[in-house]
């Protein structure tokens, strides 16, 4: 997820009106923000696995995005066997728990390696790192959303998760837009202030504290230790996908959402925050 500003330079004309200061078209962004909330709540408290069916949907989606954008620089990712393995490790880490999670892990790693070797030899190392890097970057992540969800609160300690990750994108725009003057990483994201990230870390700890104490019975406290942690790890989380865009050449990794980009871009963050919640939950409230 974006979570800063552009700093623009004092003399640069001003974006039309329909679009923010962070380079955004915000009033489609904000709809589509809207609709995707919907489309994980609703679920999420009504029906369990009908949460877990937008879960698994949302991954091969945004994985399909990655391994074409990989694929468009040249590391060709095996999609079937990541596919594949990737619904099972989801559906499994959610039935089973864990250690089978990381079992279907292993075997999919394993079938991408067989499935590129079937292929042939050429590029053989490039094109297996590169799908390793797709099965863990989503799916193996993803898995732990799955772990979380499986608990007795889950639909609580799923809506604490993304929303303390949401929180770090709305308070890292907001304090970016405001008070952004000082880049973070301007050789991977010109978007990127230390002040939105100041932003990011407040906003995430009052979050996290307001529900684990609403939702989950918890201290507001760890809460509030969880908020900061996930504020670090979806930042990086989008320095990272910034930087793997850099490097290929892109702007995004697709254009399903309008004002966001691909589905994969709205991913970023939540992703590789996933197995950091799931660890601080498990270790706060136990499995």
């Amino acid at each position: 997820m974006a979570t800063d500003l552009q700093i623009p330079p004092a003399a640069a004309p001003r974006p039309p009106a329909a679009t923010g200061r962070a380079g955004r078209n915000l009033p489609a962004a904000i709809a589509v923000g809207v609709g995707l909330g919907a489309l994980v709540l609703v679920p999420l408290y009504a029906w369990k696995p009908a949460f877990l069916g937008v879960l698994l949907a949302a991954v091969l989606v945004g994985q399909w995005e990655l391994v074409r954008a990989l694929r468009a620089g040249g590391h060709l990712a095996p999609y079937p066997p990541i596919a594949v393995g990737t619904a099972a490790l989801i559906v499994v880490g959610y039935v089973y728990g864990r250690d089978r999670m990381v079992i279907a892990a292993l075997l999919t790693a394993l079938a991408v390696v067989v499935w590129r070797l079937a292929e042939g030899p050429d590029h053989l190392l490039r094109d297996v790192a590169a799908g390793m890097l797709a099965l863990l970057y989503t799916g193996v992540a993803a898995g732990f959303a799955a772990l979380m969800l499986a608990a007795p609160n889950g639909d609580r300690r799923i809506t604490l998760f993304v929303a303390t990750v949401v929180a770090s994108d709305v308070g890292g725009y907001t304090a970016g837009v405001l008070r952004g003057r000082h880049l973070m990483a301007p050789t991977v994201s010109p978007k990127k202030s230390w002040e939105g990230f100041a932003g990011s870390v407040a906003l995430c700890a009052g979050v996290g504290a307001i529900l684990m104490a609403l939702l989950l019975d918890g201290p507001a406290w760890q809460g509030a230790l969880a908020g900061v942690t996930l504020a670090v790890s979806a930042t990086l989380g989008d320095l990272g996908e910034s930087m793997l865009k850099r490097d290929l050449g892109i702007k995004d990794m697709g254009h399903l959402l309008p004002g966001h980009g691909g589905l994969m871009d709205r991913l970023d963050s939540l992703l590789p925050s996933a197995p950091v919640a799931w660890g601080l939950l498990a270790i706060f409230l136990g499995h």
